[in-house]
């Protein structure tokens, strides 16, 4: 069961998909402030809503539902094998945590954007673009570093919340590809929920269409948000 939460949205015009070819979408936009806090955005997370830069927003799409919520529960998450080889190719990857924005991390940002998505909408990169994003001024999120023999080659940025993590991006240097650190990156945050005695990793919106949004699948079992309801997932979709 979801909770029950009375909002003041606002709705946003159409435009073009940022996640499917030839589909206009629709957002709900949070316009209530009360909510801008640590507790309100968890009470969200469960409705389906998530966090951009200080935005709070939820896809409300009339012709398509493509975007599910799902979430991971830190206990009852089993890494495959695959995910285990990643967790051991990366076991001399040291982890930091830090609220503090580093420089050398929009560095790092602004050299994945070029090199990996020069394609997509975060291109061309810029410090404003990259602290609209990431940033959030009523609730500083969490920077988990990846530091190889000192040298950064990788940031998870994450919100910590009482009872839960919501994942909001991870970047990585291109010379570190084959580590698979976008993977890594989500595996460390189920550990940090697990240690830390939160139940859940929110890991936003699944898009089974969409190639650069179906790899959030492969983490099971999971929760989706189906018509109101969080339904649990114990395999994937043939």
């Amino acid at each position: 069961m979801t909770e029950e939460v009375i909002l003041k949205v606002g709705l946003t015009p159409k435009h073009p998909c940022s996640y499917l070819d030839h589909e206009q979408e629709q957002l709900l936009v949070l316009m209530d402030h009360n909510l801008l806090n640590a507790n309100g955005y968890e009470r969200l997370l469960t409705a389906g809503f998530r966090r951009s830069g200080n935005d709070i927003y939820r896809p409300h799409c009339p012709a398509c539902h493509a975007c599910q919520s799902l979430r991971i529960h830190s206990e009852r998450f089993r890494p495959s094998r695959g995910q285990k080889r990643i967790r051991q190719l990366n076991k001399d990857i040291e982890i930091v945590l830090s609220y503090d924005d580093k420089p050398e991390y929009y560095l790092l940002y602004e050299r994945y954007i070029r090199e990996r998505h020069h394609d997509g909408s975060m291109y061309p990169p810029n410090r404003s673009q990259y602290r609209g994003f990431l940033h959030c001024d009523w609730m500083p999120p969490l920077y988990l570093e990846m530091r190889k023999e000192g040298r950064l080659i990788g940031v998870a940025t994450t919100d910590l919340l009482p009872h839960s993590l919501s994942a909001m991006y991870t970047f990585f240097d291109p010379d570190y590809a084959d580590r698979s650190l976008g993977t890594f990156a989500i595996l460390c945050q189920l550990d940090l929920a697990r240690r830390t005695g939160r139940s859940w990793l929110y890991l936003g919106y699944l898009v089974e269409a969409c190639r650069k949004m179906n790899y959030k699948r492969n983490y099971l079992p999971h929760e989706l948000l189906i018509q109101g309801e969080w339904k649990n997932i114990d395999t994937k979709p043939e």
